[in-house]
């Protein structure tokens, strides 16, 4: 299925195999492989963009997509649905090429994303969970609606560090 969400500054679209090299380009950095789950690698190369995509589009449910920016890939952005008592809400993580950031680009995807999520896949609850330390992200998701639910103390692990995180989410009524 593919899946095109548009919006006056981005597209929130099915990923190509053609996006690898884009992905690597904005996301070979440190500074975004901070704020993000150890899965995502650094150094981020082309073959990693290539498995990621070939691994995306071998799934038969449309959850991960690519943030686009004039027609390239600048960035990524997921749903995982929860299983079992939890299938009705998904954790979305995202990230965006540093020359992005401070436009609204990641306000804009993860509205267009939240809206897909509560609209056509039928969702009651979206998720994320921002290291506190990570000040953009966090004003991305309150411009897009969600709210802070929640300081998770001592929750996770990244580089060494053990780290805070906050809990954010949306609810459809």
């Amino acid at each position: 299925m593919d899946v095109k969400l548009t919006s006056p500054l981005c597209v929130v679209r099915s990923y190509r195999v053609g996006d690898a090299a884009s992905l690597a380009k904005h996301g070979n950095n440190r500074r975004i492989w901070e704020n993000l789950r150890d899965r995502f690698p650094h150094p981020f190369t082309e073959a990693h963009g290539t498995a990621y995509i070939t691994s995306v589009l071998s799934q038969p449910d449309a959850t991960s997509f690519a943030i686009d920016v004039g027609g390239e890939a600048v960035g990524g952005i997921s749903l995982h649905v929860g299983t079992d008592i939890e299938r009705i809400g998904a954790e979305m993580g995202y990230w965006l090429g540093q020359e992005f950031w401070g436009r609204g680009i990641a306000t804009s995807a993860i509205r267009l994303l939240t809206d897909y999520a509560l609209t056509e896949l039928g969702l009651v609850r979206v998720f994320a969970v921002p290291f506190v330390t990570n000040v953009g992200s966090i004003r991305a998701l309150e411009k897009a609606g969600y709210e802070r639910e929640a300081i998770m103390r001592r929750s996770a692990i990244k580089d060494g560090t053990v780290r805070d995180q906050f809990l954010y989410a949306i609810v459809r009524d």
